[in-house]
């Protein structure tokens, strides 16, 4: 293994309070999933038990395995990196139907005590309709990206762990709030129109292409982070810069694009049908 790999492994370590967060994580799903299975075996087949631990191992990929340390040497790993968290794994999370199992799974006085009061809260409620309706949930994911890819914010989260942590966060959540209209996990009701989500994707879509086309045709690195700190890998930083624009280029535009070109195809066979 060449110096520069094996350093990123020897100096990395697991983080034991996240790898031990997104255990429990799973283990209170799979209690909720074989619980619910009971009532609703049909709603909840295993492929939906499968979805989400592969999400929790998304995440668990992306920033508690030593991804998270090519991330901090190289901008296209970053960028890798932010993928995972912002385009595989909610979409998957979301497709396990998280919501109850989730719930069943935890401690009954939990639920009856801290939960459910919650749940019952109709500002709480209506605030959480609020915050997944399409408008709210495309900016909140759009503005959460753009944010912190201004040079400014960018270097600021890599300089500093928590708020590189913080980062992570923010990336996670806006996510699972674009991705919830699209999915519409049960126990949520109704659904938008088809082609409204269309526009919602190909939104995004220019939003993620107008930024990577930036980075790729730059004519300078972006980052200050990756001019300040030695690189072993001897990439140069707009060749890196350049690479890591194409990736997020392609893949993001396939994760937005793939879903639209989906959707269209079920909206014109409905037409055909209805026509016919």
């Amino acid at each position: 293994m060449p110096p520069a790999y094996q350093a990123i492994f020897d100096e990395w370590s697991p983080p034991i309070f996240l790898i031990g967060a997104l255990i429990v994580v799973a283990l209170v799903y799979v209690l909720g999933w074989f619980a619910i299975r009971k009532t609703r075996a049909a709603q909840f087949p295993a492929w939906r038990l499968g979805c989400f631990l592969l999400g929790l191992a998304v995440i668990a990929l992306a920033i508690a395995s030593p991804l998270d340390g090519f991330a901090d040497a190289l901008l296209s790993a970053h960028m890798v990196e932010h993928l995972l968290l912002m385009s595989f794994a909610p979409p998957l999370l979301l497709l396990g139907y998280p919501v109850v199992p989730l719930l069943r799974g935890l401690p009954r006085g939990g639920v009856v005590w801290i939960v459910g009061p919650l749940v019952r809260s109709k500002v709480l409620r209506r605030f959480g309709h609020w915050l997944i309706t399409p408008l709210v949930a495309w900016l909140a994911m759009n503005l959460m990206f753009l944010s912190w890819h201004v040079p400014a914010a960018y270097d600021f989260a890599l300089e500093h762990e928590h708020w590189h942590e913080f980062e992570h966060l923010c990336f996670l959540g806006s996510s699972i709030l674009f991705w919830w209209p699209l999915l519409r996990p049960w126990p949520s009701r109704g659904g938008y129109a088809g082609w409204l989500l269309i526009l919602y994707l190909v939104m995004a879509d220019i939003v993620n292409t107008l930024l990577s086309a930036f980075l790729a045709f730059c004519d300078r690195p972006v980052y200050g982070y990756y001019l300040k700190e030695p690189n072993a890998f001897g990439i140069l930083p707009l060749s890196d810069q350049r690479a890591g624009a194409v990736v997020m280029w392609v893949v993001g535009s396939l994760v937005f694009l793939v879903p639209a070109v989906v959707i269209t195809f079920r909206l014109l066979q409905n037409e055909g049908r209805a026509g016919g």
